[in-house]
């Protein structure tokens, strides 16, 4: 089957139901959301811990809740959405062929947008060694198994990592009868936010271990235990400092990459830091009418920025729609590179291609006190902000003054 839709929006989770409904108000109508699981909502229907939409509801809410927000308003409105289907390819020609049940479908459009979200690192990522035991999850398909299955996955834990999820996962494995042996970070200082260390582990009195990780797996058909070290500044193994723990179950929260299969398909070149879109202030990405946005693009704290985000988006794609551009960027367009410094992880966007005011998002890379921000082209200072704490867990943004900037100059962000 072909079809032709002004827009097509791949992923159904918070950034993409956000995109379509602000296209919808927005006057474009001619919109189709594409989510290859059963229903939409995406990775919101498993959190079902609160502290979702307090900056953008102004109250805290679980996350099937936050999600059900937007599905009600997407129903209202009659916006066209598939599930259970699955894209196998986005072209640079914004061709998007996807399958289902119902078959082969192939939709041309004016604009894609890639709202398709993060996947976890696995134990294959970390290559720890030892057999291959059951017991050993990543913290979503923990989390999965027993808030979407009813599933208890052990009766005692340890964590790998302390993100977010582990974190959130720490609490609720303690709530369900789970003894949680402790958190192991191989960094110095915790991956997650602030309040999910002290709401998830200090209120429960779960340990958190610093500079250690797991470096053996023990098991043959069930894990019975694993090995961790201590680590040194290069997070290489202490010799002498391995501990054996007894566990049938261990949890790993080792960060997540954002999916962008469907984006090398359509030429569109990735940052080597946040293994995302390059985009520029509007989300565009490298491919012209290709965008992107949510943890496909780079990975969040708060669903709130995911659906900020999505929304500044959708209001380019309207914009882009209405103008009728099918051609590539004109040489001769303003174009404004984004250079971080060492000690900043990345910069979304990474390039500007307009003289006007827009977001800049970042990341510290490791833990900092009385810091001085700083923006620059050549010798002209365009923003400067002092700051206090800065965490490579909680992104940063800032608006950046467009009008000043100058034509083909580096903007250079620095931390120091």
């Amino acid at each position: 089957m072909k079809r032709k839709i002004d827009v097509v929006i791949v992923g159904g989770g918070p950034a993409g139901l956000a995109a379509a409904l602000e296209l919808y108000k927005l006057g474009t109508r001619n919109i189709l959301i594409i989510e290859r699981e059963k229903h939409l909502g995406g990775i919101l229907r498993q959190c079902i811990h609160d502290g979702f939409g307090l900056i953008r509801f102004k109250h805290s809410l679980t996350g099937p809740e936050y999600a059900q927000k937007f599905i009600d308003e997407i129903h209202k409105r009659d916006i066209d959405y598939l599930t259970n289907t699955t894209v196998i390819e986005v072209t640079a020609d914004k061709c998007v062929k996807a399958v289902s049940r119902k078959g082969y479908l192939e939709i041309e459009c004016q604009a894609v947008i890639l709202t398709t979200g993060c996947r976890e690192r696995t134990r294959g990522a970390l290559s720890i060694p030892g057999s291959r035991p059951s017991g050993v999850y990543t913290a979503g398909v923990a989390q999965a198994y027993m808030n979407l299955y009813n599933t208890k996955i052990g009766k005692t834990a340890v964590i790998l990592g302390s993100g977010d999820i582990g974190l959130i996962m720490a609490r609720r494995l303690t709530l369900e009868g789970v003894k949680v042996l402790g958190v192991f970070e191989v960094q110095a200082y915790p991956s997650g936010l602030n309040r999910n260390i002290v709401q998830c582990l200090e209120d429960y009195n779960i340990p958190l271990y610093l500079s250690q990780t797991v470096t053996e797996i023990h098991g043959t058909s069930r894990l019975r235990g694993v090995t961790v070290s201590k680590v040194d500044n290069e997070r290489n193994p202490i010799c002498a400092s391995e501990k054996f723990i007894e566990t049938d179950t261990l949890i790993l929260s080792v960060g997540l990459i954002p999916e962008n299969e469907l984006s090398l398909d359509a030429d569109v070149l990735l940052d080597k830091r946040t293994h995302g879109p390059l985009v520029d202030e509007k989300y565009q990405t490298s491919t012209p009418g290709i965008f992107s946005a949510g943890n496909a693009l780079h990975v969040h704290d708060l669903v709130d920025f995911v659906s900020i985000e999505a929304e500044t988006l959708a209001c380019s794609v309207h914009r882009f729609i209405e103008a009728g551009h099918k051609e590539e960027r004109p040489v001769s367009a303003f174009h404004v590179p984004v250079q971080p410094d060492k000690n900043i992880a990345y910069t979304v966007p990474q390039m500007v291609c307009e003289a006007k005011d827009f977001t800049l998002y970042f990341r510290a890379k490791k833990p900092c006190q009385n810091q001085t921000l700083t923006l620059f082209q050549g010798d002209s200072i365009l923003y400067t902000k002092k700051i206090q704490h800065i965490l490579p867990a909680e992104m940063e943004k800032i608006t950046v003054p467009g009008a000043q900037l100058i034509h083909n100059t580096p903007l250079e962000v620095t931390l120091k």
